[in-house]
Order: structure tokens, then sequence, then C-alpha cells
């Protein structure tokens, strides 16, 4: 790399540092304006560089464990964003010991963490310090998103340790049809490049990529939400807290930012059978455990596409799949899931019902 593209490098990777400090300080204003979250008081059990696990509540709950694994690029606070929108609280109201893995702040000594750290030793610590608490060796994962994928994978590696996973909006399957984002990664170069300008990737990078994949979902939904939001001043705070959250950005282990762009977007290795994590191969025939999908079928950013096929194929011996259709007040659909009003009312409900079946049938 000449002078003249190393310069070009690094005022690109201070622009977006710069973008990173002012998105937070905005944030910083919806909160001092009385749209932070309000979340559940918690205790970390087990902290590690990349990781801190929280457990929530006190030990009166004797229900099954869950572990919430939330997308590695934002706040893990979206879970529990206020008392009456929280997965959180209501998975506590509902008896579950509820645990959570939350993603911490990347420095230089995180930057080569891939998916072998994300998708498995991490979650493998906080998987064996829930054991240490509260003796259970089976767990209920729960992910969204990104966060499902990460979720999947320790599911093929670790079935031992799987009473059921639940995935929200989880993009396990890649190709021409399988959403927003896969025509844009076809059109791009590798990451490492963007890894070997970056480092760890700012996230108001990871915003600007997904604005320009789907400006619908993250630009024109969010006026729309807002507009319609009005109408509600319970739907408008939702909304805002959920714009405070947007602005609170979370920078990507450049190893990591690569490898879901190369070997999950781009080569589809998770849904072929490919993925190799430490040594061990996986795919769909790797997951046993029971499974349940919740999909949008309205979504163009993870659609139906990315998802249905990867659960038709896994090994699971119990699969059920939840269609969830919007809500107002929630800014972007694909948080929705986690923070809508009807997503409370209709597929938490839901999914706990399915967390009684399973029990009958275990």
């Amino acid at each position: 790399m000449d002078n003249w593209q190393w310069n070009n490098v690094r005022s690109a990777k201070a622009m977006f540092e710069q973008m990173d400090r002012i998105r937070r300080q905005r944030g910083k204003v919806l909160e001092s304006a009385g749209f932070g979250p309000l979340e559940t008081p918690y205790l970390v059990l087990h902290s590690e560089a990349g990781v801190k696990l929280r457990r929530y509540g006190d030990t009166s709950n004797k229900g099954p464990a869950m572990l919430i694994v939330p997308a590695p690029i934002k706040r893990a606070y979206i879970w529990d964003l206020a008392p009456e929108v929280s997965v959180v609280r209501h998975c506590l109201n509902k008896g579950l010991r509820v645990y959570l893995a939350e993603w911490t702040q990347v420095g230089a000594a995180e930057q080569d963490f891939g998916l072998a750290d994300y998708g498995e030793r991490l979650l493998k610590a906080c998987v064996d310090a829930i054991e240490s608490d509260c003796g259970q060796a089976q767990i209920i994962l729960a992910g969204h998103s990104l966060g499902g994928a990460l979720a999947a994978i320790f599911a093929c590696i670790h079935p031992r340790h799987m009473r059921a996973l639940v995935l929200l909006e989880t993009p396990l399957h890649f190709g021409a049809d399988a959403g927003d984002f896969s025509s844009l990664v076809a059109a791009t170069p590798d990451a490492q490049s963007i890894e070997a300008a970056f480092g760890n990737v700012p996230g108001s990078f990871l915003n600007a990529v997904s604005i320009a994949a789907a400006p619908h979902a993250f630009q024109w939904e969010r006026y729309l939400d807002w507009s319609l939001s009005m109408r509600s001043p319970e739907a408008m705070a939702t909304h805002m807290r959920v714009e405070r959250w947007m602005h609170d950005e979370f920078s990507l282990p450049g190893k990591l930012f690569t490898e879901i762009v190369e070997l999950l977007y781009r080569n589809d290795q998770l849904m072929n059978g490919s993925l190799c994590i430490d040594g061990q191969r996986i795919g769909p025939p790797d997951l046993k455990a029971p499974l349940l999908n919740v999909v949008d079928p309205r979504s163009t950013v993870i659609p139906p596409q990315s998802i249905l096929p990867f659960h038709e194929a896994a090994a699971s011996r119990a699969k059920k799949i939840l269609q969830y259709e919007g809500d107002v007040g929630i800014a972007i659909q694909h948080v929705g899931v986690l923070v809508g009003t009807s997503a409370h009312a209709v597929i938490w409900p839901a999914i706990f019902d399915w967390f009684g079946e399973m029990d009958a049938i275990c």
C-alpha cells in the first residue's frame, strides 16, 4: 500500500470513529431526555475479554435456564428496553432462570476474535458458569439476528447442552434470494480488505452498510413509524428508546466481520455443512435440539428464504415456525419481535407455550 492509499485508509478510519463518537453523543442526548433503557437489575456472574454473563432476578425461579444471545453489533439492552416491552422481564415472570451474554466493547486484543470465539468459546464459558450457578447443564438458547446465528453454531457443536433453540429473524441460509445484504456482499471485494483497513470495524461503518443495503428498512420505515407513533405516547416512548439504542455504536472485531461476510454470507458454509469451527465441520444435520424460528414474512432484510431452508434441513426432533406481523412504535421492524406490543401479546406467549410442549416431550 503506497502513502496515498494509506493516508486515505487512515482518513476513512478516523472519519468513521468520529461518527461513532457523534452518534453516541446523540444517544446520550436522547437518554437525558428520558428515553434511555429501563433495565432489570442483574448480577454479573462471569467476565472475560469479549463477554460478561448477566443473571437476572433472584434464585426463586425454578424453571429452565435460558441464555439470551444478542447480536454483536449493538448493545444488549434491546432485550430489556422497558418493563412493558422487555423479553427479560416476561421470561422472569414465566419462571425461567434468565441469563444474557453481554458482548463487550472490543479493543486491540479482541481484533482476532472470530466465529470460533463468539459462536463457541465465549458461549461455552457462559454455559459452564450457568451450570455452576443453577446446576442445569442443558439450557434454552435464544438469539436474534446475527446473535441467533452464533447461537445456532453453538447448538450444532454442543448438542448435549441444548434443551431448545429459539431463533428470532435469524439468517442461516444465504444466496441471491436471501435478503437485501446478499447483492451488496456479492458486489463488494473480500472483507479482509476492510478488516485490514479498520482493524475493529466501527459501528457507524456497519450502520452505513445497513442503510446502503436496505434504506427502506433502516431509514424510510423509521420515519413512517415515527409518524404513526405520534398517536400513542407509549408507542412514541418505545420508538425513541429504540432510536437511542440505534445510536449506541459498537465496534465489531475485524476477524468476526470478515468471517461473517465471507464464510456465512458469501459462501453459505453453515447451510452447506462446510463451516469449520476449531476443526469441527457443522451444518443443519448437527442441529438436533428442538427448534423454534420466528419469521417476518414481510421482511426483505431477513426474508423467509434466509431462514426456512435451514429450518427444514435441521435434524431437530421438534420444530415450529411462528410468523411475526409487525408493530407500530418500534422504529425498525427488524427489532419489533423484541420490543413490539403485539410481539409481547402474541409471539412470546406462543414461545412460552412451546416451552411447555418441550417439557412434556422431554
